[in-house]
Parts: structure tokens; sequence; C-alpha cells
């Protein structure tokens, strides 16, 4: 007994040893998913290999995904049947794709198997994590290697949208491309938390800090307060994270989206308005509005000095609409301040914390 006592102290020291991303000796501070990769471990969704790596550039099996999501939603993950004549019920993952399959989470093929040992490619895992996050709203992609009859088409679009993904530089997807562990990871951390959201930007992007309070002055006195929250669902519909503008007692929800063509506001179940297109340039056009309330823009200054109750930014994007709107907008903090035609300054940002 007590040598079993000492087995059993030993193998418990050698696993409370490595808990850790950083115990890792391939998973350094410096690797691009380390903290995304440590996220997810000190949730349980993702673990180490008995050698104590955690090998984040090995791709993804289907049955490893299975696993992972599994834990994040709480499977038992006990070994049994699965409707697939490739995973016997002795099979280490049997319980998870069993339990993700039912879910609607995972689908096998149409020979009847799943193929468990096949990595899962960047479509595949669009769609997985639309269905498992339940997203709802789209954003036009643009990628051009994404075609609109594709079947994991809408869900890049979902995931472009909740700001999981921003693509590759050159407008392409890669939905073809087998996924790594960090990679993986990091979709999942996207999803489940706002701060990695923000790594879902192009380089110089507009878009706001979403672990950030931006606070704005209206031109009637009022002020209006925005935060990036998980909005919960109602009336039937979802919502999920977004951001939330509260005033005065009344709030409204909108999405940033931003692709490299385009960066607009989204408001859920309707349409939205590019505020700005890339690249930036002084003289560059371009259309917000729909049907007859189309709009057209021009940029007409960069590197622009603007002064608002926050601070004096130098380097700000001016855009005017042919109604003589002004407003002005800065790289990671969208925009911070609007004049009308007659000169009244309609908004303004006065915070941020």
């Amino acid at each position: 007994m007590k040598k079993l006592l000492s087995l059993v102290i030993v193998l418990l020291s050698l696993f409370l040893a490595l808990p850790a991303a950083a115990a890792a000796p391939d998973l350094p501070k410096s690797h691009a998913f380390y903290d995304e990769m440590t996220y997810l471990m000190e949730k349980g969704v993702v673990s180490g290999y008995l050698d104590g790596t955690m090998k984040p550039d090995t791709e993804v099996t289907r049955a490893q995904a299975a696993v992972m999501i599994g834990r994040l939603k709480g499977f038992s993950g006990a070994k049994q049947a699965t409707p697939f004549n490739d995973v016997p019920s002795a099979h280490y993952a049997s319980g998870y794709i069993a339990e993700a399959a039912k879910a609607g989470y995972l689908k096998g093929y149409g020979d009847g198997t799943f193929r468990p040992n096949a990595p899962i490619i960047r479509g595949d895992m669009a769609m997985i994590v639309e269905q498992v996050f339940d997203l709802t709203f789209t954003f036009n992609s643009s990628f051009k290697d994404v075609g609109p009859n594709a079947a994991y088409s809408e869900a890049i679009r979902k995931i472009l949208a909740a700001n999981i993904t921003i693509g590759y530089p050159d407008n392409t997807f890669r939905p073809r491309q087998a996924v790594t562990r960090g990679q993986f990871s990091a979709f999942l951390a996207r999803a489940l938390e706002p701060k990695f959201k923000n790594d879902a930007a192009i380089p110089d992007s507009y878009m706001k800090d979403k672990t950030k309070t931006y606070t704005y002055q209206m031109s009637d006195g009022t002020t209006a307060v925005h935060r990036f929250q998980n909005v919960p669902n109602r009336d039937g519909l979802v919502y999920g994270f977004m951001w939330t503008a509260q005033i005065d007692g009344g709030s409204y929800e909108y999405l940033e989206l931003e692709n490299y063509n385009i960066f607009a506001f989204g408001y859920p179940y309707s349409e939205y308005d590019v505020a700005l297109a890339y690249p930036v340039r002084v003289g560059k056009t371009f259309d917000t509005g729909l049907g007859d309330e189309i709009i057209k823009n021009t940029i007409t200054g960069v590197n622009k000095t603007v002064v608002t109750k926050y601070k004096t930014f130098t380097n700000a994007t001016e855009v005017m609409t042919q109604n003589g709107l002004r407003y002005y907008m800065v790289e990671g903090y969208a925009t911070v301040k609007s004049i009308n035609a007659q000169g009244r300054v309609e908004l303004e940002l006065v915070n941020v914390r």
C-alpha cells in the first residue's frame, strides 16, 4: 500500500509540474499563439503530450478537434458507439466524436466515414466554430479563393463578422489549408474571449480595442458609453459579442466589421454602413447606404490633426460626405469626431479607459 501511495504521489507531482504552457519546451512566450493556448489549457480545453510538449505547429486531426470541442462543451467523452464505420467504440475519441456529431458540430462523409486521422482544414474549422458558438451575423468576406457556393462560404462570412478571422493580406482565406493546434486554439480563444478578437484585424486597423470602454459626447450634451459585451439573446434572436452603446437609459448594439477592403458598422439583423475604404488615400471615394439613400463619401485628408476632449490626434483620416458632414477616424479608435456642414460637433470622443 505504501509503495502504491508513493507512486500516486510521484505521478501527481509530475502532473502538477507541467500544468501550463510555460512549461512546454516547444511553446515559448514568443510563439504567435502562446497566449491563446495557455488560455485554453487553463480552461481544460487543450492539453499537452506525455513528453511535456504542446506541439503548437502540428496539424490538428478531426479526432483531436472533436476532443477539444467536447471539452469546451463539457461532454463526458466516455467511449461509445458512433455513427461512423471508421470510428469504433474502442477509439480514444469515440465519445467526443459521437457527442459532437449528435450536437451537429461535426459531420462525416457520404461513405459513412469520419476520417478521424485526417487533418482539419480551415474551411471545416470555420463551419465547426460557426456551429459551436451559434454565430448568426455575416459580413462579405471578399476572399478571392472562397466561392459563394462553397460549403464553408457562409461560415467564413460569419467568423469574419464575429472578429474570429481576418484572412491573409493577399485577400485569401486558404480554406483547404490544414490547421495547426496553435491556429485552432486561436480560433476557439477568439470566439470565447474579446481580448483575443483584437488579433483578428488587418495591419493598422481602425477597429476599437474590445477590452476598453469608449465615451462620446453628442451634440445635445448627452453621453454615449460604448462597451464590447456578450449580449444576451432576446425575442428569440441570437446576439452574442458586439458593441453596446448606453445613452441616457437607452441602448443599441452594433458590430465593427472589417476586411482588407472596407471598415463598416453593422447593425444586428440589418445592414451595414461603410465608414472607410481601404487602402486609405486622399481622393478615394466610396458609397454608403442603400437604394435611394446612397451617400457618396470622399477621403479628404490623412494624418490630420484633430482635437477631441479625450486627446489631440495627429494621425486622423478625414472623410467628407456629399452633404458636407466631416468625420475623423483614427487607427485603433474608429470615429473620434464628426462635424456637420454648419460646423457643429455632432460626436466627440471624451474618454477611453
